[in-house]
C-alpha cells in the first residue's frame, strides 16, 4: 500500500430540497386552499475516523466529495425526504486543516507572503466523528405561507444552499516512541531488529522515504515506534520535506534520538538533529529523549566509549546507550530505559487522582 500523509479534497454539503406549490383538490371542496410541503434538508459531511488505515491514498483519487441534495416538498402538505448524509472515512491521527490564507502585512520584496491555516478538526480516536459542513435546510412550502389575509399564497422557498471548501487532511502517526536521527544512522536497521516491520535498508542516506509503524514486545510490554525519514539540516523549514517528516512524531511520548557512531562527527550530527526539533516546534525538544550510539559492531568498545564521553563532554548528554542495531547487542538495555518513561506518567497521574469517595450509608 501506497503511502500519503497529505491530501487537498472539495467538500460540499447538500443543498435543501424547495418547497411545493399544490392545493387541496377534492370534491364538493370549492376552496380547498394550499397544501404544498417543505422540502428536505440537504445532507451533511461528516468526518469519521475508523481503525485498519494508515494512509490517505485514497483522497489522490477521489477528491471532490459532495453530498445528496434534500427532495422537494410535494402536494397533500408532504415534506420531501433528507438528502443522505456523505461519511468520509480517515485514518485515526488525521488533521483537516484550512485552506491557506495571506496574512495582510507579511508580503515582502520579492511580493512573497505569508499563510495561515485554522485547525477544524483532529482525530485521535476510533469512532471519533464530526459534522464539518451541514447541509442546507429545505424550503417552505405555500401552506405556510397561507396568512389571515393571503388565503391562496403561490410563493415558495427554493433551499437553502448547502456549504462548500477546499480543506487539507494531514495524517500524523499515532506512536509511543519516535526514531529520530541524521539519514543512515540506521533507524530502520533498528525497527526492524525490534519489531516484524520490514523496513527498507540500505547503505546510503535517505533510504527511508515515508514513516514506518512496528509493535515492540518486551517484558510483556507492548509499545508502537515509529521511523521517520533522516532529518538534515534546515528540515524545520522544509529542507528534505522535512517538516512533514517532524509532524509524525508530535504526538510521541519519548523519542529515540540515534547517532551514527561512524559518522565523520557525531556530535555535530546530535546538534543538528536537536537544533531541527526545537526550530520545528511544537514542543519537539521538550519531550523525554534517549540517546543511543548505534553501529557499535563496526567499534570496538573502547573507541564506542570515547565517542560516548565525547557526547557527555561536548553537548551535554547525561545517558549514552552503546548498541548495534544489526546484531541486537544493547538493544534490551535501551528499550529497558524506554518502558519507564512511557508508563511513568500515567502512574503519576493515578497516584495524583483524589480518591473515590465511598457511597454514604447509614450502615
Amino acid at each position: 500500500m501506497h503511502f500519503l500523509d497529505q491530501a487537498k479534497i472539495f467538500i460540499k454539503s447538500g443543498w435543501g430540497g424547495p418547497g411545493a406549490v399544490s392545493f387541496r383538490r377534492e370534491k364538493y371542496v370549492e376552496y380547498g386552499g394550499p397544501d404544498g410541503g417543505n422540502g428536505g434538508k440537504g445532507g451533511d459531511i461528516i468526518f469519521e475516523a475508523v481503525a485498519g488505515l494508515n494512509t490517505l491514498i485514497d483522497f489522490r483519487y477521489t477528491q471532490h466529495f459532495k453530498a445528496q441534495r434534500g427532495q422537494p416538498g410535494m402536494g397533500k402538505n408532504r415534506y420531501g425526504a433528507g438528502g443522505d448524509d456523505l461519511v468520509v472515512k480517515v485514518p485515526v491521527g488525521t488533521q483537516i486543516l484550512s485552506d491557506p490564507t495571506p496574512i495582510e502585512g507579511t508580503e515582502d520584496e520579492d511580493g512573497s507572503m505569508e499563510y495561515e491555516q485554522e485547525l477544524l478538526a483532529d482525530f485521535t480516536e476510533v469512532g471519533q466523528r464530526i459534522v464539518l459542513l451541514r447541509g442546507g435546510d429545505g424550503g417552505r412550502g405555500n401552506l405556510s405561507y397561507k396568512t389571515s389575509t393571503n388565503r391562496a399564497p403561490r410563493q415558495h422557498g427554493t433551499g437553502w444552499p448547502g456549504q462548500e471548501m477546499w480543506v487539507w487532511l494531514r495524517l500524523k502517526l499515532l506512536a509511543d516512541v519516535g526514531l529520530v536521527g541524521m539519514p543512515n544512522a540506521g533507524k530502520s536497521t533498528l525497527i526492524n531488529q525490534v519489531t516484524n516491520t520490514k523496513a527498507k535498508v540500505g547503505a546510503y542516506a535517505f533510504t527511508t522515504t515515508k514513516p514506518q509503524l512496528g509493535v515492540v514486545l518486551h517484558r510483556d510490554r507492548e509499545f508502537v515506534l515509529a521511523d521517520i525519514p533522516g532529518l538534515i539540516e534546515g528540515a524545520a523549514e522544509g529542507a528534505g520535506i522535512g517538516d512533514r517528516f517532524l509532524g509524525h512524531i508530535e504526538r510521541c511520548r519519548v523519542l529515540l534520538h540515534l547517532i551514527d557512531a561512524t559518522g565523520d562527527d557525531p556530535v555535530e550530527a546530535f546538534r543538528i538533529v536537536t537544533d531541527e526539533l526545537a526550530a520545528y516546534g511544537g514542543g519537539l525538544d521538550e519531550k523525554p529523549q534517549l540517546v543511543a550510539l548505534n553501529k557499535g559492531d563496526l567499534l570496538g568498545q573502547e573507541l564506542m566509549e570515547d565517542i560516548a564521553d565525547q557526547l557527555r563532554e561536548e553537548a551535554g548528554v547525561e545517558d549514552v546507550f552503546i548498541i548495534s542495531g544489526a546484531t541486537g547487542e544493547g538493544v534490551g538495555a535501551l528499550l529497558d530505559a524506554v518502558l519507564p518513561m512511557l508508563h511513568a506518567p500515567a502512574q503519576r497521574e493515578e497516584e495524583d487522582a483524589p480518591e473515590a469517595e465511598k457511597p454514604w450509608s447509614p450502615i
